[in-house]
Parts: structure tokens; sequence; C-alpha cells
């Protein structure tokens, strides 16, 4: 009796530990598989970003054995984050320095950005010209053309854009917010404490001090100023200068001309082929590859979250 109760159970036990055993083999098979899968998107991801990486410094590197017009394209706003002047400086300088080049166009597109940035690239520009005179500079004003950006095209030998285009703004600000009634109203205590009575300079949460606005006031006039001289430097005798022109207001292409903002109408291959007299046109603009936008994404998150731990983060940005 016992014999034969044993031999259902022992069967039973066989099955359950077959089955334990087909089941743990397949899942070491899945788990394999996904493995391999994994392995091979990397590979494959990795092999992506340096093919990216390959065929982007390929790119800056085909150049032709004709004499050709080199383009240089400043879209977007003029900021150490994206490289704006760097890219520009860059592209200027390989530019400059290729003997078959016979003349570059800054082809500009840019509501403005940083004065640091616009002043970086102006001076790089004024140099290569003295460098290599026989080069001249055309920038080309497409939809926009204002502030920092047109701090830039001030240093071209000339200025050309469409009559629609938005051209000037020569001008600065700052732009913040106020909390101080919100914080009364919600019964919020604002604590700060500083070392140095300026630490809080402009604290949003904090009232607005008469003496702290005047800094304030006195730095974005000294900068304004150093954008006037740029702008006179750039345009000399052609600027006809009216109260307005350096009040930050900014005008069609139309009226630009007028003003001797710019100094005719066209396009980036209009200048080529009427102006410089060659439609042969090269692009040398910079452009930072995968691999460069993920490490200065990676350095600028890093950096920023590391002044933000030590309460270092700068509260004031000017913008021109």
């Amino acid at each position: 009796m016992t014999e034969q109760n044993s031999t259902p159970n022992a069967t039973w036990e066989a099955k359950l530990i077959q089955q334990l055993a087909t089941d743990y083999l397949k899942e070491k098979k899945r788990k394999r598989r996904w493995s391999i899968f994994f392995k091979l998107a990397f590979i494959i991801l990795f092999v992506w970003l340096v093919f990216a990486f390959y065929k982007n410094d390929q790119e800056g590197n085909e150049k032709t054995n004709k004499p050709h017009v080199a383009l240089i394209d400043i879209f977007g706003p003029i900021e150490d984050e994206a490289d704006t002047a760097d890219n520009a400086a860059r592209s200027l300088r390989e530019a400059f320095k290729d003997k078959l080049t016979v003349g570059i166009i800054l082809r500009i597109n840019s509501p403005g950005g940083s004065p640091v940035q616009a002043d970086y690239v102006f001076n790089e520009i004024t140099r290569l010209r003295k460098l290599y005179p026989k080069t001249k500079v055309y920038a080309v004003c497409t939809d926009l053309c204002a502030s920092a950006a047109y701090y830039i095209a001030a240093a071209a030998d000339e200025i050309y854009a469409n009559p629609a285009s938005l051209v000037g703004s020569i001008g600065v600000l700052y732009n913040g917010f106020g909390f101080v009634d919100i914080l009364q109203k919600v019964g919020v205590e604002r604590r700060l404490i500083t070392a140095g009575k300026n630490k809080g300079f402009m604290d949003p949460f904090s009232p607005l001090e008469p003496e702290q606005k005047q800094i304030m006031q006195s730095m974005l006039d000294s900068v304004h100023t150093q954008f006037e001289d740029r702008v006179m430097q750039g345009r000399g005798t052609r600027l006809k200068v009216t109260p307005e022109i350096f009040s930050g207001l900014f005008w069609t292409g139309t009226r630009a001309k007028e003003l001797g903002l710019i100094d005719g109408f066209g396009s980036a291959g209009s200048v080529a082929r009427d102006v410089i007299k060659n439609s042969n046109i090269i692009d040398y603009t910079v452009k930072p590859n995968v691999l460069e936008r993920f490490a200065n994404r990676l350095g600028t998150s890093m950096s920023s979250e590391l002044a933000a731990q030590l309460g270092l983060n700068a509260k004031v940005t000017g913008k021109i």
C-alpha cells in the first residue's frame, strides 16, 4: 500500500522538478536574449555617435578647390550655452584662413542675446579683417537681426537685409519680477541672510532698493554706451544718428536702409552673385556634433547644479 501511494507522489515530484528546470532554462534564455539585445543596441548607438562625429568633422573639411564665398550662419539666441560665439569665431577663422575665399557672408537670424558674446564675435571679425584686408565680410539679415545680432552685424564691411526684415533694437535690458506683496498676502516670511550688503542684489523676494536700482541702471547704461560705440565704429558716417537710433527701437529693412543701419537689400545668394560676383558658396558654419552637444549639456547641467548648491546662481542677466 505504501509503495502504491509513493509511486504517484514520486512521479508528481519528478514532473514538478522537470517543470521548474524547464522554466528556469526558459528564463535564462529570455534574459540572455535581452542581454544580447541591449548590448547590440549599445553597440549600434556607439557606432552611430562615432559616425555622426566623423561625418560632422568631414563636412567641416570638405572645401572646394575653386574660389568661393564662405557662408557662416548665426541663428537663434546668442548665448554661451549654445556656443554661438565660439562656433562663429571658429567658422570665421577657417573662412579667412582659406586662400580661395573671396568673400564671407554672415547670414544672421537672431533676436539677440549676450552683449559679452556679441562683443567677442565683433572683436574677432575686426581682428581678422585687419589680418586679411582683401577678404570682405558681408552681413545678411534674414527675418530678424536685433540687439546682439545687430551688434555682430555692425562689424561687417556691408550689411544687407530684406525690406521686410526687422533690424536694430540698439539697447540693453534687464527684466525680472518682484514677489514681495504676494509673500505678505500668503503670510510667507523671506529669510535672506547675506555677507555683503549687496549679495542679495535685485532679489525678487525683497523690496527694490533705490540704491540698487541706480546701480543696475548705471550698469545697463555702460553696456549701452559700449553697444553704441561698436555700431558707430562699424557703420561710421553711413549711420544717420537720430534721437531714436539708439533708443532700442527696431525697424523694417526699408527704414533701416534710410537710417544707414544697412547698405542695401539682398539675400545670401544675391549678395554672393551680384555683390561679390561669385556664386560658388561653401558653408563654413561650425556645428557642434552629437558628442559635443551632449558634453556641453552635461557640463552646463552639472555646473548649474553645483552653483545652485553653493548659492552662487547669478540673479541678474543682461541682454541686448
